[in-house]
C-alpha cells in the first residue's frame, strides 16, 4: 500500500525515539482535576513532545482548556491549545492569540470545531480551519506550530472523500506545520489517506491518532459520532465479552499495540495518543512497544 518512505515524510525513527504527543480534556469538577494532574504526572515520563487539550464545542470549555493548558506549561511541558472558529470574529480570535502567547504557549491545533447543540448563530468570519490557519500565520508569523486535523475515514460532514481532502491539503496550503489524524483502527485507511495527501502536494507530517480501547460502549459511541470504523471483527469481540471488563481491556491492548507496531514499522512521523485523562492504557502500550 505504501512505503515506509512515504509515511515518514523523510525521516527515520526507531522504537525508542519515536516521538509521541498526549490529548487531554478540561476536568469538569476538582476530583476530575486531581486525577488528571496525576495522570499527566505518570505519563510524562514518556517525554511527550507535546500535550494538547480539548475545546468544547463553540468554545463551551474554554477556560478550562486554558487553564489546563497553564497546568502543563507550568509543569515544564509543551501545551497546545484546542482552538475552534466557529463563531468567532478576527477581533476575537487576535484577543485569544495575544492570550495565548502571554500564557507561553507555542503550539495551537487549529479545528473549525463543531456548532454547540441548539446553536442558533452564524459562522462568524472563518467558515473553514484553513481560514483560521491563514488568519494565525498573518497575525502571528511562525511563532505558533500550527497542528490541523485529518480524517483518514472521511470528516463525517464531508460531502464526500474527494472533497474532505482537498479541505485538508488546504489546511496544509494556509500555513499548517503537521496533522493529527482522527483515531482509527484499519491501518490501510491511514496510508492510504498519506499517499493521497502526498499526491495533490502536501508534505507536511500526518501523525495518526490513536485511542486505546477499555470501554466497549465508549469506543463504539466515539467512533459513530465522528465517523471512525471499528472493524466488525473487533466489534463482534467486544460485544462477546458482556460486562467482562479485564478482556475488553486485555483485548483492546492487543489491538491497539498491533495497530502502533503495524504504524511504527512503516515509519510514521509520531503517535498522538487520545488519553481519556488516564494513564494506565498508554503507559501499557508504550511498554508493550518497547
Amino acid at each position: 500500500m505504501t512505503s515506509p518512505s512515504t509515511v515518514r515524510n523523510g525521516s527515520t525513527h526507531n522504537a525508542v525515539s519515536l516521538p509521541i504527543s498526549l490529548e487531554f480534556f478540561p476536568p469538569k469538577s476538582p476530583e476530575g482535576m486531581a486525577k488528571l494532574a496525576t495522570a499527566r504526572g505518570e505519563l510524562y515520563a514518556l517525554k511527550p513532545q507535546f500535550c494538547s487539550v480539548t475545546y468544547g464545542a463553540g468554545g463551551s470549555t474554554q477556560d478550562g482548556t486554558l487553564a489546563t493548558v497553564q497546568a502543563i506549561l507550568d509543569e515544564g511541558q509543551q501545551g497546545a491549545s484546542h482552538f475552534t472558529c466557529i463563531g468567532a470574529t478576527r477581533d476575537s480570535v487576535r484577543e485569544r492569540l495575544n492570550q495565548f502567547k502571554a500564557m507561553g504557549m507555542r503550539r495551537i491545533v487549529a479545528l473549525r470545531g463543531d456548532l454547540p447543540s441548539g446553536y442558533g448563530g452564524s459562522f462568524g468570519e472563518f467558515r473553514y480551519a484553513s481560514d483560521l490557519v491563514a488568519f494565525i500565520r498573518a497575525e502571528t508569523g511562525d511563532h505558533f506550530h500550527i497542528e490541523v486535523a485529518a480524517y483518514p475515514e472521511m470528516h463525517p460532514q464531508a460531502k464526500n472523500p474527494h472533497a474532505d481532502l482537498q479541505a485538508f491539503a488546504a489546511k496544509a496550503r494556509a500555513g499548517a506545520n503537521s496533522a493529527i489524524t482522527q483515531f482509527f483502527f484499519n491501518a490501510d485507511a491511514y496510508f492510504r489517506f498519506v499517499d493521497e495527501a502526498h499526491a495533490l502536494g502536501v508534505d507536511i507530517p500526518i501523525v495518526p491518532g490513536i485511542m486505546p480501547i477499555t470501554n466497549a460502549s465508549g469506543i463504539t459511541r466515539f467512533a459513530d459520532a465522528c465517523g471512525a470504523e471499528v472493524p466488525r471483527w473487533v466489534r463482534l469481540r467486544l460485544q462477546s465479552f458482556g460486562d467482562d471488563t479485564a478482556s475488553i481491556r486485555a483485548f483492546g491492548l492487543d489491538v491497539v499495540t498491533s495497530l502502533c507496531d503495524q504504524l511504527r514499522t512503516a515509519g510514521v512521523p509520531g503517535l498522538h495518543f487520545y488519553t481519556m485523562n488516564s494513564s494506565a492504557a498508554v503507559w501499557e502500550i508504550m511498554r508493550r512497544l518497547g
